[in-house]
């Protein structure tokens, strides 16, 4: 075991060994071998990550350095990270058998995260509030401690950076815990953020499973605010763990979305990005467009379309340029998958494309069914995987009420060229983001989150702003006549 690579905890700017010396191995996911051991936090590696970050909020310098100056420091992280691009990159293909060439992507966005909350804070404002009372009052927006973040396997740098990079900015100290089978990247992570000159205990990397390290993390007094991405489930026992010492809680849960194509859609485009919602990551995406929705006139024409480009998809190896697909993170969630897929002929479904390897891989082959009934659970749960339930509909409140029959409310896509039923039909979705003609497009000023099942809270530009600071009004008496 001596060959393999080594990722410890980064607590208070070392990269150090759980207290009692546990650790866990890490799998490559396409040849399903250990290539890599981590430290398995434990409580105590826990607390001892909180009080780090917790002395370098109440003692340290960054939450009282200038916004010039911190975001400076962020942008040298970014700049480190550019330059080990590559090497983080495999770390996240190796790790969950996502394509080198979209996990070069994830760290680019990863990135511009780091650099937009960076810039973000630096030229944010307050507000100023005329009073005719002889009075000025303003607002202004100060770091509100220390962040617990939790972090999902399917983007696994950059779901962390979205979390950190408005947290750190904002003056905030920050504990993030990957998932135990995704921690290399972010490890590195914490690595560049000590060589960009982070103070210690600014950015702390906790290694290890959601029980004992992550719930340690949202159940400590001395933590202030949670973030947290994953299942339904998880979430709301991360929140109910909050809110034992009344912390506030951002979650991005699960997702079932709706992907509505009218008749006078532009079948290839509407194609093209149906591929991309469901195949894309080999589905691994709380948003994927696992409910798809053809209009009458042009199912069976868009079907024929839609199962002919799920079959040109390159399955592969993620390290050959070739590979557009590839194995899903981990046997257990193959499993889940997999079962999924077993069920559907079954409930009376027909698949018309793809299905479950029988070769030993972890592999389910990009995964096209229709047939099913409306109450089914491949219809109705959420799958996490490449498979994608399609149904016919007629009109357009009639769709609408069908997709919005869902627990889940993360988001939906709409494909049409019609102007006026782009506008009604994206405003009568239950979904926290709408795409029109096209998907996984973000502008980090937006708002991101969900409702019902999807999570609670939005980040995003100042939406983020709002979570991550304690908004503070302040009011000055200016004529002393006043009262």
């Amino acid at each position: 075991m001596a060959d393999l690579e080594f990722f410890g905890h980064i607590i208070d700017n070392e990269e150090v060994e759980s207290l009692d010396g546990g650790r866990f191995d890490v799998y490559n996911s396409y040849t399903q071998q250990v290539w890599a051991q981590a430290s398995e936090g434990g409580e105590a590696d826990a607390r001892r990550a909180v009080a780090s970050a917790r002395t370098a909020f109440d003692e340290g310098p960054w939450p009282r350095m200038g916004r010039v100056e911190r975001a400076k420091a962020i942008h040298r992280l970014a700049d480190l990270m550019e330059a080990r691009a590559d090497e983080l990159a495999t770390y996240d293909s190796r790790t969950m058998a996502k394509p080198f060439a979209q996990a070069k992507h994830d760290v680019a966005r990863s990135v511009h995260n780091f650099r937009f909350f960076a810039d973000h804070q630096r030229d944010n404002v307050g507000q100023v509030f005329p009073m005719d009372t002889g009075h000025h009052s303003y607002s202004e927006f100060g770091p509100a401690g220390v962040v617990a973040a939790i972090s999902p396997w399917n983007f696994p740098l950059m779901m962390a950076t979205w979390k950190i990079a408005p947290a750190i900015a904002w003056g905030n100290t920050c504990i993030i815990k990957p998932s135990e089978d995704t921690p290399a990247s972010v490890t590195l992570l914490g690595r560049l953020a000590v060589e960009a000159g982070f103070p210690p205990g600014v950015l702390n990397v906790l290694n290890g499973h959601g029980a004992p390290a992550g719930s340690t993390l949202t159940g400590d007094e001395r933590v202030d605010r949670v973030t947290f991405t994953g299942s339904s489930q998880t979430g709301k026992l991360v929140m109910a763990s909050a809110s034992t010492h009344l912390a506030s809680v951002s979650l991005e849960l699960g997702g079932k979305g709706a992907n509505i194509v009218f008749a006078d859609a532009d079948i290839d485009n509407a194609v093209y990005w149906a591929v991309e919602a469901i195949f894309r990551n080999a589905g691994q995406i709380c948003l994927a467009g696992s409910r798809l929705f053809v209009q009458d006139e042009i199912y069976d024409e868009f079907l024929k379309r839609f199962v002919a480009r799920a079959e040109s998809l390159v399955v592969g190896d993620p390290f050959d340029p070739a590979t557009q697909f590839s194995a899903l993170a981990s046997r257990k969630h193959f499993e889940k998958v997999a079962g999924y897929v077993r069920q559907v002929a079954d409930l009376g479904g027909t698949i018309h494309t793809g299905g479950v390897a029988e070769d030993g891989t972890w592999v389910v082959r990009p995964t096209i069914a229709d047939g099913l009934g409306l109450d089914a659970a491949p219809y109705c749960e959420e799958i996490f995987g490449p498979v994608c339930i399609v149904n016919r509909f007629s009109t357009e409140d009639e769709v609408v009420a069908m997709a919005n029959d869902t627990r889940y409310g993360l988001n939906a896509m709409l494909f049409t060229e019609n102007l006026s039923r782009a506008h009604r039909v994206a405003s009568n979705l239950r979904a926290g983001t709408v795409w029109v003609n096209c998907f996984f497009i973000r502008d980090l000023r937006t708002p991101f989150g969900g409702v019902g099942d999807s999570g609670v809270g939005r980040e995003g530009g100042d939406f983020s702003r709002e979570f991550f600071t304690e908004p503070k009004a302040v009011v000055m008496q200016i004529n002393r006549s006043s009262s």
